[in-house]
Formats: structure tokens, C-alpha cells, sequence
């Protein structure tokens, strides 16, 4: 069973591209929440709690 991938083999594959993929990941959601014509729409959500209604 040549074809079947053994555990070595994918702990080795999730060690070296998991990082990656979850750093690609993570950065995108920090350009998402940093970019600047998103400033409004998460001010509006940081005061949703203080709002009286």
C-alpha cells in the first residue's frame, strides 16, 4: 500500500503547511479589520453596547 499516506507523513505535511495556511489566514483577517473604509462599520459596532435603545 504504496499510495496510502501514513501518519509521519501527514503530521510532517500539517507541521510545515498548517503554519502557513493559518498565517495567510490570519493576516487576512487582519487587512479585513484594518483596511480604512471598515472603520465605520466596526465603530458603529464598538458602541452598540452603550447605546440606550
Amino acid at each position: 500500500m504504496e499510495g496510502n499516506p501514513t501518519f509521519d507523513m501527514l503530521s510532517s505535511f500539517a507541521a510545515s503547511w498548517g503554519m502557513a495556511y493559518f498565517a495567510v489566514i490570519f493576516l487576512a483577517v487582519m487587512v479585513y479589520a484594518l483596511w480604512p473604509s471598515k472603520r465605520d462599520l466596526f465603530e458603529h459596532a464598538a458602541h452598540i453596547p452603550l447605546s440606550e435603545d
